[in-house]
């Protein structure tokens, strides 16, 4: 399984990725240890996700929702939170 991901940091801020691990990369996040962009931002919390049998289209599907905006995010993130 291949997952897209965005966790909120502590500063409030979004990060997108994708892992074939998700719950490993969360924690390397809230580590510090996750990406340039986390390390320092930490703990992070999920807020998001998203599953892929092919690694190509988690990596695809990736690079849209990093081109979203912030508005545009946090509606992808409310949606998802109110179908849980």
């Amino acid at each position: 399984m291949n997952y897209v991901y965005i966790v909120e940091c502590s500063d409030g801020t979004f990060y997108t990725g994708w892992t074939n691990n998700l719950e490993k990369r969360i924690e390397m996040h809230s580590n510090g240890i996750g990406a340039k962009y986390t390390k320092g931002r930490g703990p992070v919390k999920l807020a998001y996700h998203e599953i892929f049998e092919d690694k190509r289209d988690a990596m695809r599907r990736e690079y849209e929702i990093k081109r979203l905006t912030r508005r545009e995010k946090s509606l992808l993130i409310k949606e998802y939170s109110t179908n849980l």
